[in-house]
């Protein structure tokens, strides 16, 4: 008996193919109701929805190596072009500028410019920004670095308006961000060129009374030539270390700018450090000292400080008059590849997406509804009357 009721129990709980279809042939109107009446509203509710067009635009933020044949013909006035920034403008990476173009600043301006307030009718500045940043999107490239800038609007010519405006204000800001770095390292170039003219002078005065107490005093051309070195080498330390001096201003000591210039102060220290000679560290290279005169080693340091603040002056001078021409140029160095213009297709919504997958859903959930109707119909009475009190006990808030 037991081994004849297995086989019975096992069967009881198998449910064939022909069985679910069945169930799906008999609850057919449900599925087709629900179904239809999905897709029909779908459809209605699609195209009641408003067209919206999207405006694009891209543009190249200013490369590192930048500054074309115009920074490199000033260049060749001294070894500070370079250090001096020219053509290379604000610079930075594509998420640097892209985080510009999310600035407060900058949405301010454009919602100012094109009155968005009345436009996205909001009544609060607050309300206004975050629609703003719903609207543009900003998306920086991360191979190439070139930033796209989109925006969706109702109204195509007003998609087009945004894009435009917010990159007008990307190109106005990073002017203006340009501008106050370059008068940063103007003005600390000044307050410094006053006190190298100074000690210049203080130099040059002492050299003239040492040699109008002691006569005029002729060095050989070999210590000449060592004066020259460590007067090059000097200035450009000096150089290099006003440079530092004017980064660490503005910038960490973990900045790339700062690390490199450090570098080079130590490099410029140690060949110092060699021509100086016999460990000494003082960085004289005078050759063969014990063999000049007390009187021409003292002449020869006095007049080697006035070489190397003549050196130091006049490196300087040439960054400052580049910097004044930096300071003068009030043009943007960001480069526009596509200009949003006024789209022609809407970029949504897409209807046929929509009605296409609230349809299958709404099958879906027609057969699972189906198959949850006829479980209850084949419900004991007993278990029916659980069900009844379970769904009153979840309908009821006590």
């Amino acid at each position: 008996m037991e081994q004849q009721e297995i086989p019975a129990v096992q069967s009881e709980r198998e449910i064939s193919p022909l069985e679910l279809l069945l169930v799906l042939a008999k609850r057919k109107m449900l599925i087709f109701f629900m179904t239809g009446l999905t897709a029909v509203a779908s459809l209605v509710i699609s195209l009641l929805l408003p067209n919206y067009y999207t405006a694009t635009a891209r543009v190249l933020p200013p490369q590192k190596d930048g500054g074309g044949g115009f920074a490199a013909a000033l260049g060749q006035l001294g070894g500070l072009a370079a250090a001096a920034g020219l053509g290379g403008g604000f610079g930075g990476s594509a998420e640097l500028y892209a985080s510009i173009l999310k600035s407060r600043s900058v949405a301010d301006a454009v919602i100012k410019q094109l009155d968005l307030m009345k436009d996205f009718e909001t009544t609060t500045a607050d309300d206004t920004r975050r629609k703003y940043a719903n609207v543009v999107g900003v998306k920086p490239g991360a191979k190439d670095g070139v930033i796209t800038i989109t925006a969706d609007h109702k109204k195509p010519e007003m998609a087009a308006k945004l894009v435009n405006a917010t990159v007008a204000e990307l190109g106005r800001k990073s002017v203006q961000l340009n501008l106050a770095k370059v008068r940063n390292d103007r003005v600390f170039l000044e307050k410094r060129l006053v006190v190298v003219k100074t000690d210049l002078k203080k130099a040059e005065d002492e050299l003239k009374s040492f040699a109008q107490q002691n006569k005029a005093i002729k060095v050989d051309e070999q210590a000449k030539a060592s004066i020259d070195g460590v007067a090059r080498l000097k200035a450009e330390l000096a150089s290099k270390e006003v440079q530092l001096a004017a980064k660490r201003s503005y910038q960490t000591d973990e900045s790339p700018e700062v690390m490199v210039l450090v570098a080079a102060v130590d490099r410029l220290n140690r060949e110092l450090h060699a021509l100086g000679g016999s460990g000494s560290g003082s960085g004289e290279g005078i050759p063969a000292v014990g063999n000049i005169p007390n009187l021409a080693l003292e002449y020869t340091r006095r007049m080697r400080e006035v070489k190397i603040q003549e050196a130091i002056l006049e490196q300087l001078t040439k960054q400052y008059e580049m910097e004044k021409i930096n300071e003068n140029r009030d043009t943007s160095s960001i480069q526009i590849l596509d200009e949003a213009v006024v789209p022609d297709r809407k970029s949504k919504p897409k209807r046929s997406v929509i009605v296409l997958l609230s349809t299958v859903c709404a099958f879906f959930v027609s057969v699972f509804a189906a198959f949850l109707l006829e479980y209850y119909a084949k419900l004991p009475e007993s278990e029916r009357h659980t069900f009844r009190k379970l769904k009153q006990q979840l309908i009821t808030f006590r």
